[in-house]
């Protein structure tokens, strides 16, 4: 299949296309604001629920000796520090708190 089908059907997207996407935005920031909405997401699920068990999930065997690998969760912990928000477990139960914080993510320098 050529270039010009897969534009027409959706697959590959101009800059100018992906601009209008994430309304001209920087892209860096984008992307961390929608992984912190995702931890959000996740951190409101109830215990139950798949995706928040493989999150909180501890292996039973022993690590490799050395520095730990760094988690998901570890960076989005690491990004909150960035974003000075300190009190974060609370935050994230209020959808509009964190809605804010996510905002302020896309806007972060």
């Amino acid at each position: 299949m050529g270039l010009r089908k897969k534009i027409e059907h959706g697959g590959l997207k101009k800059n100018e296309e992906l601009g209008k996407l994430i309304k001209h935005e920087d892209i860096v920031n984008y992307i961390k604001a929608q992984r912190l909405s995702c931890f959000g997401h996740i951190q409101r699920m109830p215990e139950a629920r798949s995706a928040k068990k493989i999150l909180k999930w501890n292996p039973l065997t022993t690590r490799p000796r050395g520095r730990p690998k760094y988690r998901w969760e570890d960076n989005m912990i690491e990004e909150l520090g960035q974003l000075k928000i300190k009190i974060w477990l609370t935050c994230v139960q209020d959808r509009a708190k964190w809605k804010d914080v996510v905002e302020k993510a896309k806007t972060f320098n």
